[in-house]
């Protein structure tokens, strides 16, 4: 088995600790509202599993890649990022079809790690 990165391991926590305040956020307007339920923390840990699952995979990937000629890199890339979308999709159908989850919370969390890498400029030190 190969070593994971140190930047790698260092920037899956920070996006998951973004995601993670996120969420919190999500549940609490959730809650503020009056239409809190367990569906709503349900959507929101599958979501937020998958995306930082999948930021993970794709940092592993490019951490593959960047050992790779520029052709195989480019393909490492493209397959993986491929395989990647199949699997946020299938869970996010996943996550609509099935009623324990909240549509909602199953959409929003994808999202959290693109504005985490947004505001990753704020905290560069930490």
């Amino acid at each position: 088995m190969y070593k994971i990165d140190k930047t790698v391991i260092k920037e899956t926590k920070y996006i998951a600790f973004f995601v993670l305040i996120l969420s919190f956020v999500m549940q609490l307007i959730f809650f503020v509202l009056g239409k809190w339920n367990y569906t709503v923390l349900l959507g929101n840990l599958l979501s937020g599993f998958v995306a930082v699952a999948n930021f993970l995979l794709m940092g592993i990937t490019v951490q593959n890649a960047v050992l790779k000629d520029e052709k195989d890199a480019k393909k490492t890339i493209r397959v993986s990022q491929i395989y990647r979308n199949l699997g946020v999709l299938i869970f996010t159908i996943l996550g609509v079809v099935l009623p324990c989850f909240n549509t909602v919370c199953v959409f929003v969390p994808v999202f959290f790690p693109r504005i985490a890498v947004a505001f990753r400029p704020l905290f560069k030190n930490f």
